[in-house]
C-alpha cells in the first residue's frame, strides 16, 4: 500500500491499517491493548469496568455521582467480585450500564468518521466477565429459561468440592440456586451484549455500503468461562468452557465469503492479524503468527493448520499450568506440575466428560499426542522435554522468549 515495512514484530496491526489510510480507533477495555496509542490507534476512548477516572468511570460519576465511580459500585455497593460466582442485576439505568456505554461511543465513531476514510474499529467489551451485573430485564429473563447444564467429567473428584469454593474461587461446587444465579448474571451479560451489538453491526455495515466499500466484522474473545464445567469457575483452563471462544467472522458479498459456513479446524487468535491484512490488500510480513483465513471463509477445505498448541504458565495458582494440543478433534493435555495427561474426543465427547488417557483402547492415540507434545517443547528454555519424554517439575521462567504463537 505504499509504505515501508518494519520488522513484523515492530508493527502492530493497528499502525499498518493506519499507515494504509485507516482511521484506527479503539473503544472500551485495553488491558489487551497496553500503550494503546504506541499500536497504532489514533483515538482511543478507554472504559475498563475496573479502572479509576477514564472515560467510562468520569462518564458514571458525572451521571450517577452517588455510585462514587464503577469500582465503588462493584466492590462496596453490590458486593459482588471482578472474579468470584455472585451475580446481581445493574442497580442502575441500562444506558449507564458499561457495555451500552461502549456500543454508544462505538457508533458515535462510525457516525463521525468522515465517509471517505476506511475505518478500523475495536469495540472493547469487557462483559460478560465478571462482575455478573446485567440489566435486570435481562437478568430475569434468564431466571426464567431453562439453561444448559455444567459439564460433569467423570474423571472430577466432586466430592472434593465445596459450594463456597476454594480461596481463588477457581474451584467450586455450582448447583441449585447459586447455579442458576451466576448463570442467569452471565447469559444476561450475553444476551444485553447482543441487543447492543447489534445496532453498532447495523452502522457499520450502513456506513460502508454507503462509502461504497466492503465491510468486514470479527466477533471474538480473549477466554471464556467454565462457569461450574468440572466444578471449575473462571477461565486458566484448557477445557472448552474456557479455551473454545466465539470466532465468528462477517464480511461484505464482495469479499467473496461462504455463507453459512461452519469451520471445525483449530483457529486462533494470531489469524486474525493476516486475515484482515490480507483482506485490506496490505502484504503479509513474513514469520508472522496465525495464517490468513481468507481461503477457509471463501470455502477451501484445505488443512488450515495440522494441530494447535496453547498453554498457560502459573500465576496465582501452579495447578492451573497446562500445555495443549488439538486438531479440533482429539485434544491432549498435560500439566507440568505433576505430568498428569488428559485425553478427549472431542468429536464424540464435546463436553470433555470422558478422560482417555488411562482407555486402554486409547493408547495409540495418547502416545501420538505425547510424542508430538515432547517435539514442541524440546527446545523450550524450562526444560519440559530432553526430545525423548516429558519432564514435569520444571520451573517457568519469567520471560518465554521465542516460544511461538500457535
Amino acid at each position: 500500500m505504499g509504505f515501508a515495512a518494519k520488522p513484523f514484530k515492530t508493527v502492530p496491526l493497528p499502525e499498518f491499517l493506519a499507515r494504509a489510510g485507516y482511521s484506527t480507533v479503539l473503544v472500551g477495555r485495553n488491558m489487551h491493548q497496553p500503550a494503546a496509542s504506541q499500536l497504532g490507534y489514533e483515538k482511543q476512548i478507554l472504559g475498563s469496568t475496573y479502572v479509576d477516572n477514564d472515560e467510562y468511570d468520569t462518564f458514571l460519576k458525572q451521571n450517577a455521582p452517588d455510585t462514587g465511580g464503577i469500582k465503588n459500585l462493584v466492590n462496596k455497593t453490590m458486593k459482588i467480585s471482578y472474579n468470584k460466582s455472585l451475580a446481581k442485576p445493574w442497580p442502575l439505568a441500562d444506558n449507564l450500564h458499561p457495555t451500552a456505554w461502549v456500543a454508544s461511543k462505538a457508533c458515535k465513531v462510525i457516525n463521525d468518521t468522515p465517509a471517505s476514510q476506511p475505518l478500523f474499529l475495536t469495540s472493547s467489551f469487557y462483559a460478560p466477565h465478571p462482575p455478573l451485573f446485567p440489566p435486570q430485564k435481562y437478568f430475569d429473563a434468564c431466571l426464567q429459561k431453562k439453561l444448559p447444564s455444567p459439564a460433569h467429567g467423570g474423571w472430577v473428584d466432586w466430592n472434593a468440592l465445596s459450594p463456597q469454593g476454594n480461596k481463588n474461587g477457581d474451584r467450586i461446587l455450582l448447583e441449585g440456586d447459586a447455579l442458576r444465579n451466576v448463570q442467569a448474571g452471565y447469559f444476561g451479560l450475553i444476551e444485553h451484549l447482543d441487543s447492543e451489538v447489534g445496532k453498532l453491526i447495523a452502522d457499520f455495515k450502513a456506513r460502508s455500503v454507503k462509502a461504497g466499500r466492503p465491510w468486514l466484522i470479527v466477533l471474538t474473545s480473549d477466554h471464556g468461562e467454565m462457569l461450574g464445567d468440572h466444578g471449575y469457575f473462571r477461565k486458566c483452563e484448557p477445557y472448552e468452557g474456557a479455551a473454545n471462544i466465539p470466532f465468528i467472522i462477517a464480511g461484505s458479498p464482495e469479499l467473496g465469503f461462504k455463507p453459512g459456513l461452519c469451520c471445525n479446524q483449530p483457529v486462533c487468535l494470531e489469524d486474525i492479524m493476516p486475515t484482515l491484512l490480507q483482506s485490506a490488500g496490505i502484504v503479509t510480513p513474513s514469520g508472522i503468527d496465525g495464517v490468513s483465513l481468507l481461503p477457509t471463509l471463501r470455502g477451501d477445505n484445505s488443512v488450515i493448520r495440522e494441530w494447535l498448541h496453547s498453554e498457560h504458565a502459573p500465576t496465582y495458582n501452579a495447578e492451573q499450568s497446562f500445555q495443549a494440543l488439538t486438531d479440533g478433534r482429539f485434544k491432549y493435555i498435560w500439566r507440568p506440575t505433576d505430568g498428569s495427561e488428559q485425553l478427549f474426543d472431542l468429536q464424540g465427547d464435546p463436553k470433555e466428560e470422558r478422560d482417555l488417557s488411562k482407555d486402554p483402547a486409547s493408547l495409540a492415540t495418547l502416545e501420538h499426542w505425547r510424542s508430538l507434545l515432547i517435539q514442541r517443547l524440546a527446545t523450550r528454555p524450562e526444560g519440559f522435554s530432553d526430545g525423548s519424554q516429558l519432564i514435569p517439575g520444571r520451573t517457568y521462567k519469567a520471560v518465554n522468549p521465542g516460544s511461538g504463537g500457535e
